[in-house]
């Protein structure tokens, strides 16, 4: 089992240093520090006080090789090196306006956390339970017309969502507030209602992930014989059926958290909760290429530990993994 863990660590590394490689090439090699420096100083600019906001950003060195340096400081003194060395400790240097973009991401992250660890354990908690439900009632009227409510589910924008739950419930019924944010003890207040219209728009696709997979399960010899035993369908479904389903539900939940984190830019604008999504949003109105690398670094960083979860959990699961 630690054989089989620390290649997934060396493979989670050797994918964030690509990840990291990629980003900046995207954002350096592409978009230079003169054409960034145009950009937020205006295409009129002097070539000095190009030099000049370079050499503040710290971008005044080669990108990936210093012909000037002499030995190992040709690669390190480098901007490639620096920005992936500060990177590594989550230091993203500063916004445009000079504020500290990694203490800005540890405070934002707190709200996004807030909602994405809720909006995932409820979404899958009930993907699974009416899952297994329509898996119950197979075949049948009813579970027609839940498959027709999760493709509906599935079609309609997250936007629309958000509509009406600010209209319906912050509006007419009052029940929540329709936008802002207040930290401590007074967060949950603002946050259940972008939490219910998350939970909804992902429930659609989840839930009917998870009844393919169940009406799979239940064609499979193991089914029959527990059956023949005498086992109720509720048991056979919840002792047999989801335990065997174990390894897909969790591939599919190791993918949707950190979606659930990072995709939540127009939930968090349109509810004003400070989070990493409204803070990504700011970074591209404001064209600030530090924020919007910053939040690429992160969301990379973020997909990378949720799928190395879910290699450990795998073992977890199905022990056979722990010997490959």
């Amino acid at each position: 089992m630690s054989a089989y863990l620390l290649r997934r660590v060396a493979y989670a590394l050797a994918v964030l240093l690509g990840v990291n490689l990629v980003t900046f090439v995207l954002f350096f090699a592409i978009n230079t520090p003169d054409d960034q420096a145009r950009l937020q100083l205006g295409r009129r600019v002097t070539a000095e006080a190009i030099e000049r906001w370079k050499a503040e950003h710290g971008y005044d060195r080669p990108l990936f090789y210093n012909p000037v340096a002499r030995g190992l400081a040709q690669a390190t003194d480098t901007v490639f090196f620096d920005t992936s060395r500060r990177a590594a400790i989550f230091d993203f240097g500063r916004t445009n306006e000079g504020v500290n973009i990694g203490e800005e991401i540890r405070q934002r992250i707190v709200p996004s956390l807030l909602i994405g660890i809720q909006v995932f354990v409820l979404a899958i908690g009930a993907a699974v339970l009416l899952a297994l439900g329509m898996a119950l009632f197979r075949a049948t009227r009813l579970d027609a017309a839940g498959v027709a409510l999760l493709v509906a589910m599935m079609s309609i924008s997250t936007l629309f969502y958000i509509i009406v739950g600010q209209f319906v419930v912050g509006r007419v019924l009052q029940l929540t507030p329709i936008s802002g944010f207040a930290p401590g003890g007074g967060a949950e207040a603002f946050l259940v209602l972008p939490i219910i219209v998350l939970i909804v728009s992902y429930l659609g696709p989840e839930a009917r992930l998870f009844r393919t997979i169940f009406l799979e399960e239940l064609g499979k010899d193991y089914v029959r014989t527990a059956r023949a035993k005498g086992l109720s369908e509720w048991v056979v479904l919840g002792r047999h059926v989801l335990r065997n389903s174990l390894i897909p539900i969790v591939t599919s939940s190791g993918a949707m958290l950190p979606a659930v984190i990072t995709s939540t830019i127009v939930t968090e604008t349109f509810f004003a909760i400070p989070g990493l999504g409204n803070f990504t949003i700011e970074g591209i109105t404001q064209q600030d290429f530090g924020i919007v690398r910053a939040m690429v670094f992160v969301g990379s960083v973020l997909y990378i530990v949720s799928y190395l979860l879910v290699d450990i959990i795998y073992t977890m699961v199905d022990p056979r993994i722990r010997l490959q």
